[in-house]
């Protein structure tokens, strides 16, 4: 069977998982002596974000081709198989952080945000919405953070990801949202309804007590995820605890036991059966399947 190799970032071999990194790079530096072609390739513990200006060519994400339509964003998070195909005319930068930290971050200052680290997407960016006028500073200071090197300068690079990412998951929201008075307000929705699920999805509750802390019926919560994004409310919960419980297999030491606990099963058993309807995998398999990709030569 083909090994897809692990990389730390294009074509370096990986650093073991947990690595704290924060690299800024422009995509031809990496891309031009690589013929424009990066071939299928994944990263055990770190997340990259791109920033597409101009030029065209495709990313491939597990498989699926998703071509570039300047300006946009691509989120590739950890464990997420890629490719790319770039023009000459490529133009744009790609930052390079460990995912763990970050999350940690998020999930202190910005809880509602987190889930948009750990879902590969390809964001346009269009319109006059604040967030679009955000990223150019946040890019140059990223960059200036990055090329100085001085003291804390990965901790700095890390706290600027974060506010980053705000502005990824308000366009992202916007995306996924019809345009006009009535696509924001479905944004702020689905904006608000991710921040619950963040701060409460282990509590399981059901999906009457987060139409009612958003203020509208059960049904019109449906409708908002079926029209924006093609899911049930109770699947968005179910994605966002199965991620939660993913993580945890992968980079703690906790028993599986403990994770259940934690992920708000009373009953370990039945967290088995759950995980195993959600990923096709019982959390031990999970668990056994991501540590030999760790141990995988590139």
């Amino acid at each position: 069977m083909r090994r897809i190799p692990n990389y730390d970032l294009y074509g370096e071999s990986a650093q073991p998982p947990g690595y704290g990194a924060f690299n800024f790079e422009w995509i031809p530096e990496r891309s031009r002596p690589n013929d424009w072609q990066i071939a299928a390739h994944r990263h055990d513990a770190l997340l990259q974000l791109l920033y597409i200006r101009g030029g065209g060519g495709h990313v491939t994400i597990e498989g699926v081709r998703h071509a570039f339509d300047p300006p946009c964003l691509v989120v590739l998070p950890a464990q997420t198989v890629h490719a790319f195909a770039f023009s000459p005319q490529i133009d744009g930068l790609v930052i390079t952080a460990a995912q763990r930290p970050l999350e940690a971050l998020v999930e202190v200052t910005a809880p509602g945000i987190a889930a948009i680290c750990a879902r590969a997407a390809v964001i346009p960016v269009r319109g006059a919405d604040p967030s679009v006028g955000m990223l150019a500073p946040l890019f140059a200071l990223l960059e200036q953070e990055y090329r100085s090197g001085g003291r804390g300068h990965a901790a700095s690079g890390m706290a600027l990801m974060a506010a980053l990412f705000v502005h990824v998951a308000r366009l992202s929201d916007l995306a996924a949202a019809p345009a006009g008075a009535g696509g924001n307000r479905r944004a702020e929705l689905l904006r608000r309804f991710r921040e619950l699920v963040a701060a409460h999805g282990r509590e399981h509750q059901p999906v009457a007590f987060y139409a009612q802390r958003l203020g509208v019926a059960s049904a019109q919560l449906a409708r908002v995820c079926r029209e924006a994004l093609a899911q049930s409310p109770t699947t968005v919960v179910n994605e966002h605890l199965i991620r939660e419980a993913q993580r945890e297999l992968a980079y703690s030491a906790l028993s599986v036991k403990q994770i259940a606990h934690a992920m708000g099963f009373e009953d370990s058993a039945y967290f088995s059966r759950y995980f195993r309807k959600q990923t096709g995998l019982t959390p031990v398999a999970f668990r056994a399947a991501a540590h030999r990709q760790w141990t995988q030569e590139p």
